[in-house]
């Protein structure tokens, strides 16, 4: 080994080898594809909610009249959001699957998982639109029939909104949040956050489930909000700042010093 590479050696505990092999600004370019992807699902999935407001309120909306501009417009974008939530996966498993390949797999598993329930709730609400569209006004359709199939499709998006966005999310957040805390990419307070608010929406997603508040509720919030701050935490660290530089550069000099010295 020359005296030039033995000089671009790091030392093994400057911190762990996991971003070995993966260029800099390759590592860069990924955590801010990352952090715009997780504010996608954000910007998404809030205004998705709130549009399909009519379909999910109103059990005569199915055999009622006018426009379901707002309902499709709604579905796009919870569309966008379960491809935003596969993309952070993706996006983000080159790097941490070298703290833990198994764990990284299993947060693109599950989160693979919570974008294929969604897209589930998607489908339910649209079927909705399309009865309303081609049966509520035939001659002779059964008023009464429709509303309990509109209703019927509507308690399944409804399960589907608590089992992905809630226990899904809540199991995928701790894995990620976990390799997160381990490898140091990131500050360890945004970590932390993700420790705490996957167990906790995962939680509270059981207690919707047996009847001890709703989902949509002071205390559903309550439980939302460090998962909710862990996202947008995580988001902005990534696209500003992407991974702490202690970590990641140093492990791309090593691997580079390691080829030098052969």
């Amino acid at each position: 080994m020359t005296n030039e590479s033995a000089s671009l050696v790091v030392p093994p505990e400057v911190g762990p080898s996991l971003t070995k092999g993966v260029p800099v600004a390759s590592t860069r370019k990924i955590a801010a594809v990352a952090g715009l992807l997780y504010l996608v699902t954000h910007v998404t999935s809030i205004p998705g909610l709130i549009l399909y407001d009519s379909v999910l309120n109103d059990p005569g909306y199915i055999i009622g009249s006018g426009s379901d501009t707002l309902v499709l417009w709604g579905a796009f974008l919870e569309g966008i959001c379960a491809l935003a939530i596969v993309g952070t996966a993706v996006t983000l498993f080159p790097v941490v699957k070298k703290q833990h390949e198994g764990v990284a797999l299993g947060y693109v598993g599950l989160r693979t998982l919570e974008a294929a329930i969604i897209t589930v709730g998607i489908v339910t609400l649209l079927a909705i639109v399309t009865l309303r569209q081609d049966v509520a006004g035939a001659v002779g359709a059964d008023a009464t029939s429709l509303v309990t199939v509109g209703k019927a499709l509507v308690a399944v998006h409804n399960w589907t909104f608590l089992l992905g966005p809630c226990f899904v999310l809540g199991m995928n957040t701790m894995l990620m949040a976990y390799l997160l805390h381990r490898s140091g990419l990131v500050p360890r307070f945004i970590a932390v956050l993700g420790l705490v608010g996957g167990p906790l929406i995962f939680a509270s997603a059981i207690a919707v489930m047996f009847g001890l508040y709703e989902q949509l509720s002071v205390w559903g919030a309550v439980a939302a909000v460090p998962v909710f701050a862990w996202e947008l935490a995580l988001a902005g660290r990534l696209i500003v700042k992407g991974f702490k530089p202690s970590v990641s550069t140093m492990n791309t000099v090593t691997a580079d010093a390691g080829q030098l010295s052969h």
